[in-house]
């Protein structure tokens, strides 16, 4: 690995200025290496951070990649990643003319990276040099009390996926204060709802009595309130108290209350392992937006490296290679998904609707297709839009909001079905929707969705930690439960309990066979029956497994 020639460089910083004219902001900085194939594989394992800890599921990695390569040759032209400033890699034999495109494809996720909010997080310190500090502090650790080290980090790893994410966006962006206090957000939007449940009548009449006092006496008439609040409700001081000192430790994920709580943990002799948690709980944090944003992102990058290559001069003579190369990136599969391609093409649909006002009430709500067809308001705000999506959505927004059937036929795109053609033996795959509903509903499916397991706090009682799956229609992946929950027991220092949701046994009806002498014929896929979920106790105690029907 080394840093790229003063000749790559100067390419660089051309590319720069170019994308700073067409509107994308991104810090200065920025350091780019020259690397072999051998290098790519062995940081591949890692997601590129050279600093980032040593695990032996790494080696096992970079062992299998080795083999995959020996059969099938090939590695990507780049990779870039968030750090503080972007560090991204380069194939050692990439020509000019295709790190131009490169370049510029880099660029656009370093843009994406420092202004999508769904990164703000990442964006006040540098990854790649804390991570190198948490690599020296686990080698230390690991020195020291060998593979408990590695029994610590798989446990964590077997529930990173649980980390608090959304919580920790909503605390970086809550709402600036609104002038209400916190004891009378409690005392109307806690106590008198949910404690002493109150009628409508009575809590507007409570609550006009509230500013009518503030605004007589904006200094005292909030105190002169609640000192009669306390006389005719002499347990509101002490419930409010309560709900300070909770709402202040209250943990944002399975981890927190973990380490906040485990019985194990709190030992001095492991306290060691706090520190173990924590920084794969951080690098979990660092890596979700990432996940979330996959699509956008690299169809955020492809749309520029596509867009200002063919703007830039330095390409002549070169368009036939950009052509070839580009199609094989953002290339539509007519099975599957390619996100490059998805997300590039949402973005010209989408620069394209805003620039023609399409985007607007009026335009969603005509019913007549050659008024939609021929609809142009030149609002000329089309590439204004692409850039505020790119700041505010993710994955799951961008795809929920966007893609429609406007989109969908515009780009040919369709469902693939499968059936077992039972005289040739072979799956065959057809055309089963073009609907925007279905094509949308596919999408989403595919997205990152970790299961929602919170930690029911009134049932964790004594040394049983009780968790709750909050079923959105896909079961736990039953394989993975076992090792999963004997982690979680030796980190927690007892039982440990999870509610969960699972399809109910139902009998299958057996499929009546071809009659004597007939073809057999051409059937779909099984064809899916209705599901009864039912909720059941998975208990791991003394590293026994046990399972009951509630």
């Amino acid at each position: 690995m080394q840093l790229i020639d003063q000749h790559t460089k100067t390419i660089m910083e051309g590319c720069k200025l170019r994308a700073r004219d067409a509107g994308l902001r991104f810090k200065d900085e920025s350091l780019e290496y020259i690397v072999t194939n051998r290098d790519l594989i062995e940081l591949s394992p890692k997601v590129m951070i050279p600093t980032l800890y040593d695990y032996w599921v790494h080696d096992v990695e970079v062992l299998k990649e080795k083999g995959k390569y020996e059969l099938y040759p090939g590695n990507p032209y780049e990779t870039v990643i968030n750090t503080r400033p972007a560090i991204s890699f380069y194939n050692d034999n990439n020509p000019d003319w295709l790190n131009v495109m490169i370049f510029y494809h880099v660029i656009g996720h370093i843009d994406f990276f420092q202004n999508n909010l769904y990164f703000r997080h990442t964006w006040d310190y540098d990854f790649n040099g804390e991570a190198l500090s948490d690599k020296r502090a686990i080698a230390k650790l690991r020195s020291e009390r060998g593979r408990w080290v590695d029994y610590v980090i798989e446990f964590t790893r077997g529930i990173d996926n649980l980390v608090g994410f959304h919580g920790l966006l909503s605390k970086i962006f809550s709402a600036p204060h609104s002038g209400i206090s916190e004891r009378a957000d409690f005392y109307f939007d806690v106590y008198l709802q949910d404690i002493v449940k109150t009628n409508i009548s009575k809590y507007i009449k409570e609550l006009e009595r509230y500013n009518q006092r503030v605004k007589a006496d904006p200094m005292l008439g909030e105190q002169a309130f609640f000192s009669r609040i306390e006389q005719r409700y002499p347990e509101f001081a002490t419930l409010f108290k309560k709900h300070r000192e909770t709402k202040k430790r209250q943990p944002r994920d399975l981890l927190e209350f973990i380490m906040a709580n485990s019985r194990r943990l709190r030992r001095e002799e492991n306290q060691w392992m706090l520190m173990v948690i924590q920084i794969i709980r951080k690098t979990a944090l660092f890596f979700q937006p990432q996940i979330r944003t996959k699509i956008m992102n690299e169809g955020w990058a492809s749309y520029w490296h596509e867009t200002l290559y063919m703007q830039d001069d330095r390409i002549q003579g070169h368009e036939v290679d950009f052509a070839r190369v580009n199609a094989g990136v953002t290339a539509m599969p007519r099975v599957g998904l390619n996100p490059y391609a998805l997300g590039m093409r949402l973005f010209y649909f989408l620069e394209d609707m805003a620039e023609k006002g399409k985007i607007s009430w009026r335009y969603q709500h005509l019913a007549d297709a050659g008024q939609r067809k021929d609809y142009n308001a030149n609002t000329g705000k089309g590439r204004d839009f692409i850039f505020n999506v790119r700041e505010n959505f993710s994955d799951f927004t961008f795809i929920h909001s966007f893609v429609d059937q406007d989109f969908v036929s515009a780009n040919k795109l369709f469902v693939a079905g499968k059936r077992l053609n039972q005289q040739k033996m072979v799956w065959e795959y057809y055309v089963k929707s073009r609907s925007a509903d279905d094509y949308r509903d596919m999408l989403m499916e595919s997205l990152y969705h970790p299961p929602r397991i919170v930690v029911d706090e009134e049932k964790t009682k004594a040394d049983v930690l009780y968790l709750n799956h909050r079923f959105e229609g896909k079961p736990l992946v039953a394989e993975y439960i076992p090792n999963t929950m004997l982690g979680i027991e030796y980190l927690w220092g007892g039982p440990v309990q999870l509610e969960t949701t699972e399809v109910a046994a139902t009998q299958q009806i057996p499929r009546m066979p071809a009659p004597p002498g007939l073809p057999t014929p051409q059937t779909d896929a099984p064809q899916p029956q209705a599901i009864k979920w039912q909720r059941v106790l998975y208990t791991m105690k003394d590293r026994k497994l046990s399972r009951d029907v509630l």
